[in-house]
């Protein structure tokens, strides 16, 4: 028997395990590991079932390759020829802009995923850049590009010394954190009321974080925006600002608020005009306080106006990027932040005009993008860990779409409800294999902290990394090959970092000689030297050694004020009102008149699931993690229902069966995303199908600024099953 530590890759709050293993292997024994200084010991039930993950049965072990309707196992130099053919055809044909590629929230969660994506995607040469990012958080992105410069200059709540917490639309109990990485977010809560803190839930639902607080809100889905607008009318009105930070635009949205007052937007949003303006003169008088609001407000119609409302509301109360407010990580592999002004719309999709945003287009629209004929039309997809079936708006268009496709290749462990549709599927090595750097959600840590996870057990001969199997991806898309040397890939990246590092100013390592740099770095693939030169230009001046040698991970302090290091914006300031933001109130303000849907669907998330990763793990299904429909006991008597239901929308129908349940305000419902898998070759999740509520949603109504996907507050209407 032996011990390993590792961090968790199954969600954002990135704790620390101690896995226990056999002489053989295989993982006998999963705990929290202790002696992280970052999560303590804390560990969820996803965590815990590591190691039935990452020895699923179902799990793909060698490439495949689909001829018809039949799949054959082929060995890898097999494979990557027929990606070179698929590939290669494609653009020949009909050119690069006739390629695709999505990115699947799985990178988020990968080492190689967030080394290798934008390399493959420069390689593609193509505009046709989709991701989960825009069925998830665009609408933080794009407010922070416009309020801050960058995008990815996202502010988090200071959980551990804040005075109040104002929560929209998250459930960390469920979720662990998102755009926030807080490993024992449920502890850090309780921690906020045992020393005399205030955590206020508004939620549709009231979820097991909202019943864990002081005062849980019902609000209408899709209405955060007309909330927080009242908020900014009375902290304006009543003169209740302390603004400590420089801004642009103050007088712009005194302006617009003007339209907003609590009794303006109570009737739409359901929350009384007397309590919005608590909310406010509360945030305003508790000594720290901090506005969080995720994914419930994000993936709605004014998800960009509701992301910047939080921050607003966080400026104007005096609590932007201060201790107990909101803060900016500050990661171990941060080394520079953009130069270039941001702005959206750089370029728009071909046939429905939407705007550009972080480089990527809309996924609501990648459907049109395959299906529309004319120059342009996408007739190859790369696919990287992605499976936007069951995760995009209008699911059942987009899988019929897949099918018209003349190629399309998949890096994922799966044969699921997208990769069957590719004609090559390219399965990374499980996770005890592979290395674990979390590059991209330590940039959203409530505390500074960095931690490395070496591979636990070795590759099979012949077997590539994952790093690899990216790398020689990119390699064939560049045009070099499918016998092209993937290290080669490493070594060109590794000397531009590292020329450019010599050449700026005030960098640690300016004037030094590049080819010394390069022999000093460590690691045992290009992959980890590459981590092990951000780590040394980082902040800290870490290594991949010393981190190596404090495999518990290394904690790095508290956040600090840093707002000065991150603005980006022209003006050098916090930009208030950005044109393009100002522009859609008023979108925001006619919809005011318009009577609200009598019923809407909102998504739920489960402790033990995430979106459609964890379905196939047995200790992981059934209890409360089901594909039902909670709905109001005052619904299904008004509705006269039982049993099941039949739920319309504008885009498709469902059977549905029913949890009637008060922790759900009458005339919502709300049905989990990431079900569908009947026909599955997944065992254990094709016993427990549930439904795809994306069959419901639509992929025609975008939010407007960031073009994310709605998932939340669509009008459905349901009948007797």
């Amino acid at each position: 028997m032996r011990t390993a530590h590792r961090t968790c890759p199954l969600c954002e709050a990135v704790c620390g395990l101690r896995l226990t293993l056999d002489d053989a292997g295989h993982i006998t024994s999963v705990k929290g590991d202790p002696d992280d200084p970052f999560s303590k010991g804390f560990i969820c039930p996803k965590g815990a079932s590591l190691g039935r993950l990452d020895e699923d049965p179902d799990r793909l072990r060698a490439p495949m390759v689909r001829t018809g309707e039949t799949w054959r196992e082929v060995s890898w130099p097999e494979a990557f020829r027929v990606v070179e053919e698929g590939l290669t055809s494609v653009i020949d044909t009909h050119g690069r802009s006739a390629l695709a590629v999505y990115v699947g929230n799985p990178n988020a969660h990968s080492m190689a995923g967030a080394l290798y994506g934008g390399s493959l995607i420069r390689a593609l040469g193509t505009r046709n850049v989709f991701s989960a990012s825009s069925a998830d958080q665009m609408p933080k992105h794009v407010s922070c590009g416009l309020m801050l410069g960058d995008p990815m200059a996202i502010p988090v709540p200071d959980l551990d010394r804040t005075d109040h917490l104002l929560m929209l639309g998250a459930n960390p109990l469920e979720s662990n954190g998102s755009l926030c990485t807080a490993p024992d977010f449920p502890g850090r809560l309780k921690a906020l009321r045992a020393r005399g803190g205030r955590l206020v839930v508004v939620d549709p639902r009231r979820t097991r974080t909202a019943a864990l607080g002081d005062e849980h809100l019902f609000v209408r889905p899709g209405t955060d925006a007309y909330l927080l607008f009242g908020i900014v009318h009375t902290l304006l009105a009543e003169d209740l600002t302390s603004i400590d930070v420089e801004v642009e635009g103050l007088e712009e949205v005194r302006r617009l608020a003007a339209d907003f007052a609590p009794e303006a937007v109570a009737p739409i949003c359901g929350v009384p005009a007397g309590r919005i303006a608590g909310l406010a003169r509360e945030l305003a008088a508790a000594p720290t306080a901090a506005v969080y609001a995720r994914i419930g407000t994000c993936t709605a119609e004014f998800g960009t106006l509701a992301q910047w409302l939080v921050d607003v509301v966080n400026v104007l109360t005096g609590n932007f990027d201060r201790p107990g407010g909101v803060m900016f990580a500050k990661p171990a592999t941060e080394n520079g932040r953009r130069t270039r002004p941001y702005a959206t719309g750089r370029w728009h999709s071909r046939v429905r005009n939407l705007p550009e945003a972080n480089g990527e287009l809309p996924v609501a629209t990648l459907a049109d993008e395959i299906e529309t004929p004319g120059e342009g039309q996408v007739r190859g997809m790369v696919m990287v860990a992605g499976n936007p079936v069951l995760s995009a708006p209008g699911g059942p268009r987009l899988e019929r779409a897949f099918r018209d496709l003349e190629f399309m290749v998949c890096v994922d462990p799966y044969l699921n409800e997208t990769t069957r549709h590719a004609n090559v599927i390219l399965p990374p090595p499980r996770t005890t294999q592979s290395p674990h750097y979390d590059l991209s959600l330590l940039s959203f840590a409530v505390r500074n902290y960095a931690r490395f996870s070496p591979p636990v057990l070795p590759l099979e001969p012949g077997r590539p990394s994952e790093a690899e199997i990216m790398a020689r991806l990119t390699m064939i898309a560049s045009g070099q090959g499918a016998d092209a040397d993937p290290a080669s890939l490493d070594e060109l990246i590794l000397e531009r970092m590292l020329e450019r590092a010599v050449a700026t100013p005030g960098s640690p390592v300016e004037g030094r000689d590049v080819a010394e740099l390069r022999a000093s770095l460590d690691g045992a693939s290009g992959a980890e030297r590459r981590l092990d030169a951000m780590l040394r230009l980082g902040p800290y001046g870490l290594s991949l050694a010393a981190l190596l040698e404090n495999p518990h991970g290394v904690d790095l302090g508290a956040l600090e004020p840093r707002l000065k290091e991150i603005l980006r914006t022209a003006s050098g300031r916090v930009e208030l009102a950005p044109p393009p933001l100002v522009e859609d109130v008023a979108r925001l303000r006619d919809r005011l008149a318009v009577p609200p849907a009598e019923m809407v669907l909102i998504g739920r998330r489960h402790l033990r699931s995430n979106n459609s990763w964890l379905h196939n793990v047995g200790p992981l299904v059934g209890g409360t993690n089901r594909c039902t429909l909670q709905i109001n006991p005052d619904d299904v008597s008004r509705l006269g229902l039982d049993g099941h239901a039949v739920v319309r929308s504008a885009t498709g129908e469902l059977v549905v069966p029913l949890e009637p349940t008060d922790t759900i305000m009458p005339g919502v419902v709300s049905l989990p995303h990431g079900w569908g898998h009947a026909g599955s070759s997944q065992t254990v999740a094709a016993e427990h199908a549930g439904v795809n509520a994306n069959t419901l949603t639509d992929d025609s109504v975008v939010d407007v600024p960031s073009g994310n996907a709605v998932f939340n507050g669509v009008p459905v209407t349901l009948g007797r099953a």
